[in-house]
């Protein structure tokens, strides 16, 4: 039942898509029809399926290096890398924009230096790639992550001992335990860049968000809107899809049995593996963050005032941190249904959650301000309807790592809890609880972090007078006022980052306590 009601809440955007499509005129739907729309559908797609192949190839092999090999500094590096995640897309493409576009820091640097006049332009499909893959990788680093903590080593010693070498174990033994963190984490990147709006704006590449909101925007009549808004729900159905065939095949496969083993020495390996490293943060997290620092310390050379980010910093804690206990707890019925008593009904309130997920936020803000104000108008413009919105936004991500970690835990351990006369409340709490708390915390995090930063939903739905720091951010980014968005930018970065280095903590103390 409690999963039941969590699918219903997320039917809000997709009952108010249908009543704007039902009344959609002749025109609206042709416009389906015309190749401007095929168009936008194969660049959402092909971008979506290009940076979650990128985020793979970075999060994976990263992950790897900071949990099995000896790599120096890797406590370091585990920290650090996935903190990409508290940048706000809009605010790295902005930042990436000032610095590689046609006159901007680097062409100026570079032109008194060099007499390089013009640099090639980030607009356009490739700068968009390149910023959502910088900032979407951690999806995969984390999950890919929390998985080998608690996967079976033996397993990898067993085919050690048969001849295998390390990298054919890994590949053969280590990928396939890996493989249902990787579908649940790639379908998250692939849902993130679907919905993303404000990178692909400001980098000049239209994708169905883009489309939707100039929709919005530029008509009264929203019906064509909605209908593109539906299109994208069935290419997000499409990936769920593809994202269920890919793990199928070890979705059955817990593995809680764990122990210590001893790192793989990288050897002469373990320079190159340091330098790609320091090449993902650099791009990632060193240069958005020192373009910050420049714009800031430029800011107060020009008299720019220190003031008025007490209130929107209060703001953005407080619903970015209800939003994730909600969350989490929202997500964990649906993620107990799926793993443990798998069926067409679990399946469905499942694959229904990762909905909402992809309607673009400005879609489903609109839908909350309509059953608001025609239905609820006690609840309009209220902080329960901007944790509902959030809720509907990021389950998918609380949903994922819940999964993941719960087809690790070995039902037999609660089922030998159950025979021994413990309620199945008592057994959820001594045996279930404690191994999917790693999970359930990264899971709160990711919602955080991205609650966080999110824009379009805010800015609709916040009460009158709740500011945040990420529509403080975008009033000034929008108009252009870098400096003056500096300060709330890198203060909104400080408290995502201290977040996510205690859950990286606590994830650490988790699975070391589970091998022992």
């Amino acid at each position: 039942m409690p999963a039941a009601l969590v699918a219903l809440a997320m039917t809000v955007p997709l009952f108010y898509l249908v009543i704007r499509a039902a009344g959609a005129s002749p025109a609206a739907w042709s416009w389906l029809l015309r190749l401007q729309t095929l168009q936008i559908m194969g660049q959402s797609i092909g971008l979506a399926l290009a940076v979650m192949l990128s985020a793979v190839i970075i999060g994976l092999p990263t992950a790897w290096l900071v949990t099995r090999t000896n790599l120096p500094g890797k406590t370091l590096w585990a920290a650090l890398l996935p903190l990409p995640l508290v940048i706000p897309s809009y605010v790295s493409a902005y930042l990436f924009v000032s610095l590689f576009a046609p006159r901007g820091l680097l062409q100026n640097l570079l032109e008194g230096w060099l007499g390089i006049e013009r640099l090639p332009s980030i607009y356009g499909f490739w700068g968009a790639w390149l910023v959502l893959t910088l900032m979407t990788y951690p999806y995969v680093f984390l999950a890919v992550r929390a998985g080998l903590i608690r996967t079976d080593r033996s397993l990898e010693e067993a085919a050690r001992s048969l001849g295998y070498s390390v990298w054919k174990t890994f590949w053969k033994v280590t990928l396939s335990q890996l493989r249902p963190a990787l579908a649940a984490s790639s379908l998250l990147v692939g849902l993130y860049v679907l919905r993303d709006f404000g990178a692909v704006s400001i980098l000049r590449f239209t994708t169905f968000t883009r489309a939707i909101y100039l929709q919005y925007q530029s008509s009264i009549d929203r019906s064509a809107a909605a209908l593109l808004s539906l299109v994208l729900v069935l290419i997000t159905i499409g990936f769920l899809v593809g994202e269920q065939r890919i793990r199928r095949s070890s979705a059955e496969q817990p593995y809680t049995a764990v122990h210590p083993a001893p790192p793989v020495d990288l050897g002469h390996w373990r320079v190159a593996a340091i330098v790609i490293i320091i090449g993902v943060l650099l791009g990632a997290l060193i240069l958005p963050a020192g373009v910050l620092f420049y714009w800031l310390v430029r800011g107060l050379a020009a008299g720019e005032q220190l003031s008025g980010w007490l209130r929107p910093l209060t703001g953005s804690l407080t619903a970015s941190g209800l939003a994730a206990v909600i969350t989490v707890i929202a997500a964990l019925p649906a993620s107990l249904l799926s793993v443990r008593r798998p069926g067409f009904f679990s399946q469905l309130i499942e694959k229904w959650s990762y909905l909402g997920y992809a309607v673009p936020g400005v879609v489903i803000a609109l839908s909350l301000v309509f059953l608001g104000a025609n239905y609820l108008p006690l609840m309009y413009q209220t902080l329960f309807m901007l944790l509902l919105a959030y809720v509907i936004l990021f389950l998918p991500q609380a949903v994922g790592n819940l999964q993941a970690v719960l087809r690790q835990v070995q039902p037999s351990l609660e089922e030998a809890a159950a025979s021994l006369g413990h309620s199945p409340l008592r057994v959820f709490q001594r045996i279930t609880l404690p191994l999917v708390m790693p999970g359930a915390s990264a899971a709160a995090a990711l919602v955080f972090l991205t609650a966080m930063k999110e824009l379009p939903a805010t800015l609709l739905l916040a009460p009158t007078g709740f500011s945040t720091l990420a529509t403080q951010v975008w009033g000034a980014v929008s108009e252009a006022y870098f400096a003056r968005a500096a300060l709330p930018a890198l203060i909104l970065i400080l408290v995502s980052s201290i977040s996510i280095l205690l859950i990286n903590h606590h994830t650490s103390d988790e699975g070391s306590a589970q091998r022992t």
